[in-house]
């Protein structure tokens, strides 16, 4: 929860083009959206990562969020990971309607739905993971809408968010966060009407995907700088709590869960709520393997699953994807702020100016 305040002596930093070598993002996860009433996007990937790589590294180079990737990857050291990395990038999307900006909290994702103007290309999703509210700071559910856009924001410290930060990390933080590299804001910040309530990039990326905010939403600092540009005031953004999705991939009916946020008003327990999503899928109740079900609403799991028995299951199916190299340089701790990450020279990335 923050008040952003734009200033002249931050304005020069979003004007700097960074050029320096290391690990390339690849683009965000972008979907033409389906057509043959199918509700899942992206493919699965698995790779094999270079020595020095972790799990972190991975996540955000293919745009997925620490929870994701150590989701699907439940035995797996998260600094030293050996053997093939699954890269949870297939998603089943939230709820229609699909406009504008739908933020599903349990899923830690953002989807963006831009508008196809006349003549344009098919209709897309834009999906980026993000960072949730810790607990006892929930986000609002509902419906609000994009009211300001904020380059340079600095942050005035809230004094119930100075005070926890005291009794917890035993550390006074500073009442003022000027713009630049190590505010807790990021460089570009965009405003909801829920009050106090931000889409904004961060000072720790590595952050994005865990329960790290006192409500607003993190992403990585390469997401801000595409999506900034592309949002108008006056977007229309809904909030959800989907712990469960059920969704239609082709010719396989998938689920997938996440853990779930006590905060809410829906308290019932994953087991149940992926019992409940059943009943929106037109197969039969023998024609659903109920030990993965059992599994899903045990064990989170964002890989989406086939329900049939007759489909194979996750581990089996997984097994059947081709293992590519992940030789990319690690990002490195000097990646930990706002800036964005180091990327080939050939690839220049700017701010928005």
């Amino acid at each position: 929860m923050h008040r952003p305040l734009n200033t002249l002596f931050a304005r020069l930093a979003l004007s700097l083009t960074l050029a320096i070598i290391g690990a390339a993002p690849v683009a965000a996860a972008t979907f033409t959206l389906p057509t043959d009433g199918s509700t899942v996007v992206g493919q699965v990937l698995v790779v094999e990562p270079s020595a020095g790589n972790t799990l972190p590294d991975i996540a955000r180079h293919y745009d997925v969020g620490y929870e994701e990737i150590t989701r699907a990857n439940p035995n797996m050291s998260v600094w030293t990971p050996r053997g093939p990395v699954v890269v949870p990038r297939q998603f089943i999307l939230p709820p229609q309607p699909w406009q504008g900006i739908v933020l599903n909290i349990p899923q830690r994702r953002l989807y963006y739905f831009p508008v196809a103007g006349k003549g344009q290309a098919p209709k897309q999703v834009i999906t980026y993971p993000i960072s949730i509210a810790r607990e006892g700071w929930s986000t609002p559910l509902g419906t609000t809408r994009i009211t300001a856009k904020h380059k340079d924001p600095a942050w005035f410290v809230p004094k119930s968010i100075r005070e926890e930060h005291l009794r917890e990390e035993g550390v006074e933080l500073p009442d003022y966060f000027p713009p630049g590299p190590d505010n807790p804001m990021g460089m570009l910040a965009m405003q909801t009407g829920f009050p106090g309530i931000f889409i904004h990039a961060t000072n720790r990326p590595w952050g994005v995907g865990l329960r790290a905010s006192h409500g607003c939403l993190h992403l990585y600092p390469e997401d801000a700088a595409q999506i900034f540009p592309q949002l108008k005031v006056g977007t229309p953004v809904r909030v959800i709590d989907e712990a469960v999705l059920v969704g239609k991939d082709r010719d396989r009916w998938v689920m997938a869960t996440f853990e779930t946020v006590a905060e809410y008003p829906d308290v019932s327990p994953l087991s149940l709520r992926a019992t409940q999503a059943l009943s929106t899928v037109p197969l039969p109740q023998d024609a659903i393997d109920q030990k993965r079900v059992e599994r899903l609403g045990t064990t989170p799991q964002p890989v989406p699953v086939a329900l049939s028995p007759s489909q194979p299951d996750l581990a089996a199916w997984l097994r059947t994807l081709p293992v590519e190299r992940y030789d990319f340089e690690p990002y490195g701790i000097d990646a930990n702020n706002a800036m964005l990450p180091r990327i080939p020279a050939s690839e220049d990335i700017e701010l928005p100016p």
